[in-house]
């Protein structure tokens, strides 16, 4: 037997949304962490692509140092690579945070809001470390644009699941 229903369903199209979005996040932060695993070779990679196209601009020079930095570092501490692995896993277990927000936009918003917040603190994390460590303002810019762009994409899904929720 059919039976029509005029019960209204919830609005999957919204929703579908913003996991969209919470996954590209999830992505983002794990591909941002695992790119920490090859650090040597990656730098290996840009030293002789910089090397080669732009051989005495400011960032060649921060490339070859950082590339010299961390080969002679690794070839006699190897352990030190270490530090970069729990940075990369560190990133999977940010992104892990976000399954909740995928499983219930609205009910976990908080932890939009907190890598919101985290977003944020990348700034003062790089406009103070970087300049103790003597990291080139250039590249604190590029810190701090993970920041940004963390922020924007948090601040729309945050937009979206509050306009879902009024919605409802």
């Amino acid at each position: 037997m059919n039976v029509i229903s005029n019960r209204k369903l919830p609005d999957q199209t919204g929703t579908s949304k913003i996991r969209a979005l919470i996954v590209v996040f999830m992505i983002a932060t794990v591909w941002s962490g695992i790119t920490a695993f090859p650090i040597e070779w990656e730098l290996g990679v840009m030293h002789t692509f910089c090397s080669r196209n732009c051989p005495d601009s400011a960032v060649t020079l921060w490339i070859n140092k950082v590339y010299e930095g961390v080969t002679e570092t690794y070839s006699l501490y190897p352990f030190m690579a270490y530090g970069t692995d729990w940075l990369a896993f560190a990133h999977i277990v940010i992104a892990l945070a976000f399954i909740g927000p995928l499983r219930d936009p609205v009910r976990n918003i908080w932890v939009i809001e907190w890598g919101m917040l985290a977003s944020i603190l990348v700034f003062p994390l790089a406009f103070i470390a970087g300049p103790l460590r003597e990291i080139p303002f250039f590249h604190q810019l590029i810190d701090c644009s993970f920041g940004v762009i963390g922020f924007i994409l948090l601040y729309i899904i945050r937009r979206q699941i509050l306009q879902h929720q009024k919605s409802e």
